[in-house]
């Protein structure tokens, strides 16, 4: 009989142990991808009607004088300003120059068992560690461990092993669970 509890309870403690996926990507590990919400700055030499702040619209697009719509969704800035600048040389400027750079990212979400869950600013390089920091700490429960996140693009939560370098992208909702022990 207590060699079947113990089966049992065995049983029951495998499957509330949640075992974490791969680690996440170490911060600076991939290029940033713009996506709806980012805004972006835009400077056309000597072409101050060109210049300007532009947000990425609902779906994935800027709108922007003279050229119109274009997708920007899921491209890399330097992608966008390779792109913009050939669409401005075809024939509203000529040897166009520009600058292109990312004014904000879309905000990111901590929730669970932090000092102060919510909404927070991206900055570029932040890591899960940067993250909670921000939101006053771990509470005394956190498991320090395992982060889970929900991408921007994604409908499910993922469970992560943490790193010291572990990082966040623009989009991401990140929820520290309880620790069980």
């Amino acid at each position: 009989m207590n060699r079947f509890l113990v089966l049992i309870a065995s049983l029951v403690m495998t499957a509330c142990t949640h075992s974490p996926r791969a680690e996440l990507p170490p911060v600076g590990g991939f290029q940033q991808r713009l996506a709806a919400g980012d805004r972006l700055k835009l400077d056309v030499f000597r072409e101050k009607d060109l210049s300007g702040e532009y947000t990425v619209n609902d779906e994935g697009n800027l709108a922007m004088p003279m050229i119109g719509t274009i997708k920007a969704a899921g491209k890399t800035l330097p992608d966008l300003r390779q792109e913009l600048g050939g669409m401005l040389s075809e024939g509203f400027v000529r040897n166009a120059r520009i600058t292109l750079e990312v004014v904000s990212y879309r905000p990111i979400y901590i929730l669970g068992e932090v000092q102060k869950p919510g909404e927070y600013t991206f900055s570029e390089g932040m890591s899960v560690f940067a993250l909670v920091a921000k939101a006053g700490g771990f509470t005394y429960r956190a498991n320090q461990s395992v982060v889970h996140i929900r991408h921007a693009n994604e409908s499910t939560e993922r469970a992560y092993r943490v790193t010291s370098g572990a990082a966040v992208v623009p989009g991401d909702t990140i929820r520290i669970g309880p620790r069980f022990f």
